[in-house]
């Protein structure tokens, strides 16, 4: 009985489709790497500085290229910022004067997840560990542009003695937009600095190369090796099928 060649073409072309489907698949799962994902000051509204406080949620991601928590807010904040140390990095008056004046989240959540500089950058700058849940914390930032439950701080102060962590390069602000209440002279918003300038966007120094968070490089490995068993595996397939079809050419009769 001779078998028609369309015939024996459509399971090959429908193994193939399906090789395809899974190999998409898993480039799909494998995560973006941290520069696909751009946390830079111009992805946040730098033309309003924001006053938060409360206590830190979770255990958080410490790591490059910067670090990452949740902080549940407090019920009821002051209208601004209170009377807290300004990093000295921000001390000039023309930045302490901003700091001093944002005014308090009033946005629709009560939680935010918050982005800071990451532990090589922190450490030199006030913060030496990672925050322990129940832990007080306040800060002045922005929120993102697309996600609204995402903050970055200028600065942030954390515990009891509310000790003060400042998180920008350059010994200003990221943008000295109008203070609040109305446009003063010389108040004109400044164009952000470049990516060199953002310790969340610069790479580590060689001698903490190896000191990235851990689980992070482990759950990239573990990715990255799926993604690699299952392009072998749909390789391996096509190669079996092909060599299957000329069999079963070389012996019609089978």
């Amino acid at each position: 009985m001779s078998v028609s060649p369309h015939t024996e073409r459509r399971p090959r072309r429908g193994f193939l489709a399906t090789a395809a489907v899974l190999v998409a698949a898993a480039l799909a799962l494998l995560p973006a790497s941290p520069a696909a994902a751009h946390h830079g000051w111009d992805g946040f509204e730098t033309d309003d500085l924001v006053y938060i406080a409360g206590t830190v949620s979770s255990d958080g991601s410490w790591g490059d290229p910067h670090s990452l928590f949740e902080v549940a807010l407090d019920a009821q904040l002051p209208a601004s910022t209170p009377d807290l140390t300004v990093p000295e990095e921000l001390s000039g008056p023309e930045d302490r004067v901003r700091v001093e004046a944002a005014l308090a989240y009033d946005g629709p959540h009560d939680e935010l997840e918050v982005i800071i500089a990451p532990p090589w950058w922190s450490s030199s700058n006030g913060l030496d560990r990672a925050l322990e849940v129940g832990e007080h914390f306040q800060g002045v930032g922005y929120i993102n542009s697309t996600d609204d439950g995402l903050f970055r701080p200028v600065a942030f102060w954390y515990g009891d003695d509310q000790a003060p962590v400042n998180q920008v390069i350059g010994d200003t602000l990221p943008v000295r937009a109008p203070l609040p209440g109305g446009t003063q002279a010389g108040d004109e918003p400044a164009d952000a600095p470049s990516a060199v300038e953002d310790p969340v966007e610069m790479d580590p120094p060689a001698e903490d190369a190896g000191s990235i968070d851990g689980s992070a490089l482990e759950t990239q490995v573990v990715w990255v090796v799926f993604g690699a068993a299952v392009v072998i595996a749909v390789v391996g397939g096509v190669f079996y099928m092909r060599s299957r079809t000329r069999q079963d050419e070389r012996n019609p009769d089978a």
